[in-house]
């Protein structure tokens, strides 16, 4: 995907309005993570919110999406107080857009469910960069170390 354009979508947010891709002009980090409320993701979150004045500084945004509802992400954003958007992707169009949906092992048994993945967007709508089958530990300083680039 890295180097073409990202292809367009809207979804539900937190704000309480539809988030649309071709509406954001700025660059763009989207992190897809498997559950609300869960160690990784709490942890992943808090990191992109605690270097989030940082992200803004560069001019880019934060969205975060998972297949959890609306109602699921607007407490989860309210318990870690999060200072961007989190995306309901419940029919997993975007998931499967950008290819996030693997087959994972989880406590023994194969379930279906959200490969944790990050992809930078630039300001002309392409994808600048994408991780996948991240590690929580240090990603979110990876990241914006990237967007520093652009």
């Amino acid at each position: 995907m890295t180097g073409t354009p990202c292809p367009d979508f809207t979804l539900p947010g937190t704000a309480g309005a539809d988030f649309t891709l071709s509406a954001s002009r700025k660059p763009l980090v989207i992190y897809f993570y498997p559950k609300d409320n869960t160690p990784g993701c709490t942890n992943e979150s808090i990191a992109f919110r605690d270097l989030h004045p940082q992200f803004a500084a560069l001019g880019a945004n934060i969205v975060g999406i998972s297949r959890d509802s609306l109602k699921s992400h607007q407490n989860f954003k309210a318990k870690l107080e999060l200072p961007f958007e989190l995306l309901s992707d419940s029919e997993e169009t975007v998931c499967n857009m950008f290819g996030v949906i693997k087959m994972k092992n989880m406590y023994g048994k194969q379930v279906r469910g959200i490969e944790r993945s990050t992809f930078v967007i630039d300001a002309h709508g392409n994808v600048a960069h994408e991780w996948r089958g991240v590690k929580v530990p240090g990603h979110a300083e990876e990241v914006l170390s990237f967007v520093k680039t652009l």
